[in-house]
């Protein structure tokens, strides 16, 4: 069992911090407060005084800004969840291979990088997100005020590399190895990916949530940059575009990733914003289905033991597929592989199939 890497199932309910219990909601409340406390501290929010804890950490630790403090924090819970994480699934070279390029990625590029780049007295760039994930990318101070290389890179990589690669790769490349968020989902998230729902009415709220935000990204984009654009020259539609600008970044960037994405994770799970609000991952998911990826079943070999659904961080019940003998795309998946991982027969395989092979195959395909 060992060998299957079973023995973090057999302790998923043994284990009180992982089950919603009363640590867990204590838990869950310390990070929600955490949030609360980063993205609004030395603000008054709905008639609250909130204090500004972490500016003057940071610049007690010579950091010079609360962002890099993160940044530090952000890394060092991701190193600490993917200690944990391959302690219980590191026989697995995929797995060992994923969560080494998810922390090598957040040291190297989302801490170390912007770091060094502030330090030099300039302004800090973050190049392992891309729009509509990194929904500032072409607002005007992104754009006018940054080196023009760096605009190409973040147009290329929104528009042109990220659509390639998640049709040939599926939406995995990104948000199981690249994407901040999914690294810290896979790491530090691990421990209560079985909470994930599996309902129906998740999936259902799921499907009109995660497109919603998608559309709501496109236009709030679009709205902004004919704004500056155009120089502002109406006033009431700057002031209309300003107002667009400022609630995305509150109810968007601050509470859904944030507050509710990360904060709940003892409770909901660690893919709360993946799954439900990131519309980066609605995108990836529509052009993943069009793709190569797919997840194969190998016919009459399932024993319904439920490990894959319930490891499933996604919330897709897996063996409904793998008891009636289907291979599938769901848009949801980020191809994190811990379904045929946990698998004790080796039913499950992601692969990358020849293009066409959708039409070749009587195959069930789920937005």
């Amino acid at each position: 069992m060992d060998l299957q890497g079973q023995e973090g199932l057999l302790s998923t309910w043994r284990e009180g911090w992982r089950t919603r219990n009363v640590v867990a909601t204590i838990l869950a409340f310390a990070l929600v407060a955490f949030y609360v406390v980063l993205y609004f501290g030395g603000s008054t929010r709905f008639g609250v005084a909130i204090p500004d804890v972490f500016q003057p950490l940071a610049e007690t630790l010579h950091l010079k800004s609360k962002w890099l403090f993160y940044g530090a924090l952000y890394s060092v819970a991701m190193i600490a969840g993917a200690a944990y994480y391959l302690r219980r699934h590191g026989n697995s070279r995929y797995n060992q291979v994923r969560i080494a390029t998810n922390v090598a990625i957040q040291v190297v590029l989302a801490f170390t990088l912007p770091l060094a780049l502030v330090a030099m007295g300039k302004p800090d760039v973050y190049p392992s997100y891309f729009w509509p994930l990194k929904y500032d990318a072409f607002y005007r101070y992104n754009v006018v005020d940054k080196p023009v290389l760096l605009v190409v890179y973040f147009a290329v990589g929104s528009f042109l590399l990220a659509p390639i690669l998640a049709f040939v790769f599926g939406k995995r490349w990104y948000c199981s190895w690249v994407c901040g968020c999914g690294g810290l989902a896979n790491t530090f998230g691990d421990p209560w990916r079985h909470l994930t729902s599996k309902s129906t009415r998740s999936w259902r709220f799921e499907r009109v949530s995660v497109h919603t935000m998608l559309a709501i990204a496109v236009l709030s984009t679009a709205i902004i940059v004919f704004d500056w654009t155009t120089g502002g020259q109406n006033g009431v539609f700057s002031t209309f575009a300003g107002q667009v600008q400022e609630a995305y970044g509150f109810v968007v960037g601050a509470i859904l990733a944030g507050v509710v994405g990360t904060g709940l994770y003892p409770l909901l799970g660690p893919r709360v914003w993946c799954r439900n609000f990131c519309p980066m991952a609605a995108l990836l998911g529509l052009e993943q289905l069009l793709g190569r990826f797919r997840i194969r079943v190998k016919d009459d070999m399932c024993i319904s033991c439920g490990n894959c659904s319930a490891y499933c961080e996604m919330g897709i019940d897996v063996r409904a597929y793998a008891q009636t003998n289907q291979s599938f795309t769901r848009a949801a998946c980020v191809g994190c592989g811990m379904c045929a991982h946990v698998c004790p027969r080796g039913v499950l395989k992601l692969e990358n199939r020849p293009w066409g092979w959708k039409k070749r195959y009587a195959v069930r395909l789920d937005v």
